[in-house]
């Protein structure tokens, strides 16, 4: 269990955690929603129907369940506020924060918590399929472009990918 402080007046603090089986739902609900803002006004009706069925997938909750899909939350209080997905150990699946909780430092505190653990288990790469809208935010963390943004099932995104030192 982590705890950041976003360095905002508020000064509030955000446990970065696992999410346990309970908090499925909401995570994906958290995920959906923020996707729905943020990202779907900028999708073909081919994408969105395309990503709601990735996070409502039960598949991805079976993986999650028997421990092939790494999620990892930010909570403030018990409210689920950011989540982080990865699959295959390495390729970061999903990353949103909740609207009112955007630019306080969770999305990087998500990753900086992953990057951790996946250094310890001796991943040396990280790499995302990044949205239009998350592009500029993966620049800043240090991924780099594989390739230009590309479309596939509607779903629009930039290759990426980040040497874990």
């Amino acid at each position: 269990m982590e705890k950041i402080g976003n360095g905002l007046m508020e000064r509030k603090s955000y446990e970065i955690r696992p999410i346990m089986k309970h908090e499925w739902d909401s995570a994906m609900q958290l995920a959906w929603d923020t996707f729905l803002i943020f990202e779907a006004p900028e999708y073909s009706i081919k994408g969105v129907h395309n990503f709601k069925s990735f996070v409502r997938d039960p598949l991805l909750k079976r993986m999650y369940t028997y421990g092939e899909y790494v999620a990892i939350g930010a909570f403030d209080n018990k409210n689920i506020v950011g989540i982080l997905g990865v699959r295959n150990a390495n390729h970061v699946s999903l990353l949103f924060v909740d609207k009112d909780y955007q630019r306080m430092g969770i999305a990087r505190a998500l990753l900086n918590r992953y990057f951790k653990d996946a250094r310890t288990a001796g991943i040396d790469h990280v790499t995302v399929n990044s949205s239009p809208y998350a592009v500029g935010f993966y620049h800043r963390i240090g991924f780099v472009k594989l390739s230009e943004e590309t479309e596939k099932d509607g779903i629009r995104f930039t290759p990426m990918r980040m040497e874990l030192e």
